[in-house]
């Protein structure tokens, strides 16, 4: 008589330790998808990128040729032939007072411009947070039905008005029109970025004494960090690259590089040895704003996106 066998039969490859079952294997396109996350995909993105980026590269390397040079061959010659590459342009631009005083007048627009949009917008957006007065939410309302209000609209009403008060054709005129439609978005973005603080913080600060005002520059101020970096990265990269409203209210003696470039194209058209570092120049700024606040423009985008 034999007795039957207790031993238990082997697992089979693949089986998880201490289990009956098999695990099962990934797919042939799990693979294939890992394997693309990897190497691959960066191949791809590095490619896009640098196709996204060929218009700005060939725009640097032409402002590097002499104008005759831009006239013969492409901007690609210059990888055969690197004796082309010159700064003679940059030093004609900056012998020309034209561009380096619209360049000039530019920053003497841009910088007040963002800095009252940032101060306003978040000290109203801190209002429509967390403070209660009458009315406070058909305002919010009115603010937000302004977003859809197009520049164009306001054009020819604010000449008029400009016109009657003595400030059209003048920076300040410029910057205070800037500044009015930029503070729609501005109340908008600060308002609920602070209304996703928690209250009990606010709670706690105001138990210790603290008023409005240093509640707001000490506890909402720090924490609005990456909506406020975020806004004006904006409001700057706007008023900057701006053409229609500076062609119409800016002074014409002393306008911003984008009217001041156009006026070049439109007098001279073959002056390309000045066009091209000029809007090099006036492109390289606001990208520089923007690699500097990046880490906090990037917290302030996904802000709220994650729990």
């Amino acid at each position: 008589m034999t007795t039957p066998s207790t031993t238990a039969p082997p697992a089979a490859a693949g089986d998880a330790p201490g289990t009956g079952t098999a695990k099962p294997g990934r797919s042939l396109g799990a693979r294939i998808a890992a394997g693309a996350a990897g190497g691959v995909m960066r191949v791809v993105l590095i490619l896009v990128a640098l196709f996204w980026l060929m218009p700005t590269i060939g725009l640097l390397l032409s402002s590097l040729r002499s104008a005759d040079q831009i006239a013969a061959t492409g901007w690609w010659k210059i990888f055969t032939v690197p004796s082309q590459l010159t700064f003679d342009n940059y030093s004609r631009l900056l012998d020309n007072s034209t561009i380096t005083d619209s360049l000039f007048s530019t920053i003497m627009i841009t910088v007040p411009s963002t800095v009252l949009v940032v101060v306003i917008g978040s000290l109203a957006g801190y209002a429509f947070a967390w403070m209660e007065f009458p009315g406070r939410d058909w305002w919010f309302l009115l603010v937000v039905g302004l977003l859809v209000v197009p520049v164009q609209v306001a054009l020819i009403p604010v000449s008029k008005l400009f016109g009657a008060v003595g400030i059209f054709e003048t920076t300040f005129g410029v910057i205070i029109f800037h500044t009015a439609f930029g503070l729609p978005f501005a109340i908008f973005l600060l308002r609920n970025f602070f209304a996703e603080i928690p209250r009990e913080l606010l709670e706690a600060a105001r138990l210790d004494g603290a008023g409005e005002i240093r509640l707001f520059t000490r506890v909402v101020m720090p924490l609005g960090g990456p909506a406020i970096a975020s806004l004006g990265i904006f409001q700057f990269l706007w008023v900057w690259n701006d053409m229609l409203v500076a062609l119409i209210f800016a002074d014409s003696g002393s306008p911003p590089i984008t009217v001041a470039l156009q006026q070049q194209v439109r007098q001279f058209g073959n002056n390309i040895d000045v066009l091209a570092p000029g809007a090099f120049v006036s492109m390289v700024i606001p990208l520089a704003v923007f690699f500097a606040f990046q880490r906090q423009f990037v917290s302030g985008v996904m802000a709220g996106a994650v729990k």
